[in-house]
């Protein structure tokens, strides 16, 4: 007989028991499987071309130009166009990307393996703030940057993480939630942690000090810079929970710019979607949610993986960044256990006592109270180029919960 309870406790153990390790840094062609030089990985769930979002688009042109497949905006398009380029979600491929997500074949990536499962993940590098790829943004100063990040920091960070035994990205995360962060939107104190931890080893590797002081303040002056390597060990944390027959966990949570996708862990592949929403929150001067671009990115694995909204217990000054009160962010970390299935082993909250973190998100409590996962996102303009407009709390859509809560009965009962 079925026993969805005992399934989903399976894989809530092994979400919470995978260790992350952050173990390198590599050319994403010759660590991911399957990635190949005409291939380009996006966030969300699948998507064609032709509905694919002003962010997602720019961001490919400007991927296109990285490469040197294309010179320009209008040659990466007439390659797009022509069917030269294909496409596919980061997730099929065990990596996640932030915003747009876009990770091509010669980019440096993070690697992160899974120490308690074995399993692996991957992230591309994060740019900061301002003009950057990951908005949709591929003018001159945004390739050139992303080409010092891969022909200069990038093998110093490479060469750095081989002279130790990786970061335990479980413990830096687990630490910075207890210094004010959640680990998706708010990363101050696990950026401080990462860049602190990697100082000493970029320092035994690099011989120009100019070199090596203009690396440490990239990633010290960026709040952002351990972003990309935390989604990559929720990836990795969330993967290890995924496959467990008749678990109704779902393992990925992720967005396109036009569609807002899950995948639960006893369903396989399969992708349940909808039209993603225009996040609430607070708009930079000068801008509007008329401006805004549908929610986008890969990184609602933090939420899927128990951080991230669904901390915000822990980092009460989030809300001068995305709205609302102190009071709001407790309230949203409390409204999360209602439709969760343990509360974390690693990840605690002072204020609530140190209690874990809600974590394991099962479909049938969401349907059946009618409350959907909360998200901390920051907002993309809705055309490419522009950039970052704001940032605030965005839900995924009911229907795709309950298309995957019938299609689990379909399939089991």
């Amino acid at each position: 007989m079925l026993d969805i309870d005992q399934a989903n406790r399976t894989a809530v153990e092994r979400m919470m028991s995978a260790r992350p390790i952050l173990a390198g840094v590599a050319t994403a062609r010759e660590v991911i499987p399957g990635l190949r030089d005409n291939l380009l990985l996006h966030a969300g769930p699948p998507i064609e071309w032709e509905r694919m979002s002003g962010p997602l688009r720019g961001a490919i042109i400007g991927a296109l130009i990285f490469e040197g497949l294309a010179n320009d905006e209008k040659e990466a398009v007439d390659m797009v166009q022509a069917g030269e380029i294909d496409f596919e979600p980061c997730h099929h491929y065990q990596a996640v990307g932030p915003m747009a997500g876009v990770t091509s074949a010669s980019m440096k990536v993070y690697v992160v393996d899974n120490a308690t499962h074995g399993n692996k993940a991957y992230s591309n590098l994060n740019e900061g703030y301002g003009k950057v790829l990951r908005y949709g943004a591929y003018g001159e100063e945004v390739i050139d940057k992303l080409r010092w990040m891969n022909e200069t920091m990038g093998p110093i960070l490479a060469e750095a993480l081989g002279q130790s035994e990786g970061v335990d990205i479980r413990a830096l995360l687990a630490e910075a939630l207890h210094m004010g962060d959640e680990g998706h939107n708010r990363n101050k104190a696990g950026s401080i942690i990462f860049t602190t931890r990697l100082a000493p080893l970029i320092a035994r590797v690099v011989d120009d000090k100019e070199v090596e002081a203009r690396v440490l303040k990239f990633l010290g002056d960026n709040a952002l810079s351990v972003l990309n390597p935390v989604m990559a060990a929720c990836k990795a944390m969330a993967d290890a929970a995924h496959g467990v027959e008749g678990s109704t966990l779902v393992t990925t949570m992720a967005r396109n710019g036009t569609d807002f996708g899950i995948r639960v862990s006893g369903l396989g592949e399969r992708w349940f979607t909808a039209p993603a929403g225009i996040p609430d929150g607070l708009y930079f001067p000068g801008f509007t949610s008329q401006h805004a671009n549908a929610d986008i990115g890969d990184s609602t694995i933090t939420e899927t993986a128990g951080i991230g909204a669904f901390a915000m217990a822990a980092a009460p000054a989030i809300v001068t960044f995305i709205s609302g009160t102190p009071q709001d962010a407790l309230n949203a970390t409390l409204e999360m256990y209602e439709i969760t299935t343990a509360e974390h082993s690693h990840f605690t909250i002072p204020v609530l006592d140190f209690r874990g973190t809600p974590v394991g998100i099962d479909i049938r409590k969401v349907v059946e109270l009618g409350i959907t996962p909360r998200v901390n996102t920051g907002i993309a303009h809705k055309e490419a180029g522009v950039g970052q407009v704001g940032a605030g709390l965005v839900r995924p859509p009911l229907e795709i919960f309950e298309e995957a809560l019938v299609a689990f009965a379909e399939r089991y009962l």
